[in-house]
């Protein structure tokens, strides 16, 4: 990976630990625009200036627009979307395995 393809990574990342910001993408990968008010509910827990923090953010990053009947994913946006769904997944067996050892069973070795 080169110094920019890092740079890239690491400003992606930066965006995506603000609070609430990958709910705001998660609460709007169904394709559905979203009125601000319904996005704060879909959200859950976040504070109108939070939310209005993050959607500029994620509009910035053209992640996130307006298209006159609420906030959707661009293109780009969707994107992000679908890839986190494999984190999803990823999360599904990270959990398996995280019950497992605590149940007092050993982790699986790997093949």
């Amino acid at each position: 990976m080169t110094a920019k393809d890092n740079a890239a990574v690491m400003q992606l990342f930066d965006l995506l630990e603000a609070r609430y910001a990958v709910r705001v993408i998660w609460a709007l990968s169904d394709g559905h625009p979203q009125t601000f008010r319904i996005l704060q509910d879909s959200v859950g827990g976040v504070t109108p200036n939070t939310l209005n923090t993050r959607i500029k953010e994620l509009r910035a990053a053209l992640l996130v627009e307006h298209d006159g009947h609420g906030y959707r994913l661009t293109n780009l946006g969707a994107d992000l979307a679908r890839r986190l769904v494999e984190v999803q997944q990823f999360a599904g067996k990270w959990s398996q395995q995280q019950a497992r050892v605590a149940n007092g069973h050993p982790p699986p070795v790997p093949t």
